[in-house]
């Protein structure tokens, strides 16, 4: 699981500091947006042939762990 995580990179002069993947230009939000839009994963790494499907697995688990916190109620 931590090389998937790996493939997360941020980069302040990058893409205003946002997660990319790979060190490319390829921000995390694009990709899940592009899931949001409906394409399946195969779509998407025909859109992007730079990406990889360990690419896909990695937005999506690095999305589901910066929503994964605990919300406290007063």
């Amino acid at each position: 699981m931590s090389e998937l995580f790996a493939r997360i990179t941020v980069n302040p002069r990058q893409c205003g500091g946002r997660p990319c993947i790979r060190g490319m230009r390829i921000r995390v939000s694009d990709v899940l947006d592009l899931f949001a839009a409906g394409l399946s994963a195969e779509q998407i790494l025909e859109e992007m042939p730079d990406l990889e499907a360990d690419d896909l697995r990695s937005y999506l688990l690095y999305a589901s762990r910066k929503l994964n916190h605990q919300v406290l109620v007063a």
